[in-house]
């Protein structure tokens, strides 16, 4: 072994002393049936008006098509402003989500102030792309008004386990979001498993996130109430050692009110109040979802997203 693969097994090793200090559950089963007993026992009180208006505030407003064009994002981000003037009473929804290169166009047409701007960077949604590209797109969006990035962890280096050229990539990429949320985006659906999910929120956090959020809703499975509930007793746990609250999102085919309320169950459950008093610690990935809360909770039949 030559002196740079020694120092290379040493710093790796530094990563692994961090994951496998973990007491988060890996055991899947274990994980289904806590799931299951988090919402035999909660999912009812939270299941109501209040909740579901709540909710909406979470949602992260999302297109992300190959047929997205400057003309159909300002549509979209339309939709915002004339929800906002038609319900003032009612919150809005917590973001716009488009593509790194149409941040721009939401700035441009967005009225409501508290709505943010969030891109998918970073050669979203494989994140396989010269690391400097990642880099620049970044940078670009949030030079042209993004307010929140999300990427796609590196999988290629987790399944290969070169933890420090994962964690340096997002530790890089957070560093040209300056002061903004990066949420990094783990790929449930693709790691499976309580004991990968647990790996790859560690590491994302350790690295900088500011959010892990499950799925990109794209080639793999969306966000699982089992890989919700793992995500969060690592939040949990990286809170209670670090004192840092790390925010969480789920992402992926949630798309009725059912499905909201279940999720916002797991989080309130294992993270508590904190997480679910605003939206800055919670937000769902969703396009449809939006419309299903706004008539749960209104009673009117009209989609106005």
């Amino acid at each position: 072994m030559n002196h740079h693969d020694h120092d290379h097994a040493h710093v790796d090793d530094k990563y692994l002393a961090v994951v496998n200090a973990s007491q988060v559950t890996t055991d899947d089963a274990v994980v289904a049936a806590e799931v299951k007993k988090i919402l035999d026992e909660h999912f009812d009180e939270n299941n109501n008006k209040e909740v579901w208006e709540y909710l909406l505030n979470t949602v992260e407003l999302t297109t992300l098509d190959t047929a997205d064009s400057e003309r159909s994002v300002a549509a979209f981000t339309k939709t915002v402003n004339d929800y906002w003037r038609r319900y003032p009473d009612y919150k809005n929804v917590a973001s716009i989500c488009v593509y790194s290169n149409f941040a721009a166009v939401v700035r441009a047409n967005l009225e409501v102030s508290d709505v943010n701007v969030v891109v998918c960077s970073a050669s979203f949604p494989a994140s396989q792309a010269h690391l400097e590209t990642k880099i620049a797109e970044t940078a670009l969006a949030i030079a042209d008004g993004a307010d929140e990035v999300d990427i796609v962890l590196n999988v290629g280096y987790f399944k290969d386990e070169a933890y420090e050229e994962l964690c340096d990539e997002i530790a890089e990429i957070k560093h040209s979001c300056k002061d903004h949320n990066l949420k990094v985006i783990l790929e449930t659906g693709l790691l499976k498993t309580a004991e990968a999910i647990r790996r790859a929120s560690i590491l994302a956090m350790y690295a900088g996130a500011d959010f892990i959020k499950t799925s990109t809703g794209k080639i793999y499975p969306g966000a699982s109430l089992e890989a919700a509930y793992v995500m969060c007793q690592c939040i949990k746990e990286y809170h209670q050692k670090h004192g840092t609250i790390i925010g969480f999102k789920p992402a992926g085919g949630i798309r009725s009110t059912e499905d909201a309320v279940k999720y916002y169950t797991i989080v309130k459950e294992v993270l508590g109040e904190e997480w679910v008093k605003d939206n800055r610690y919670f937000r769902i990935g969703a396009s449809s979802l939006a419309n299903n809360l706004f008539q749960s909770f209104s009673g009117k039949e009209e989609k106005p997203f």
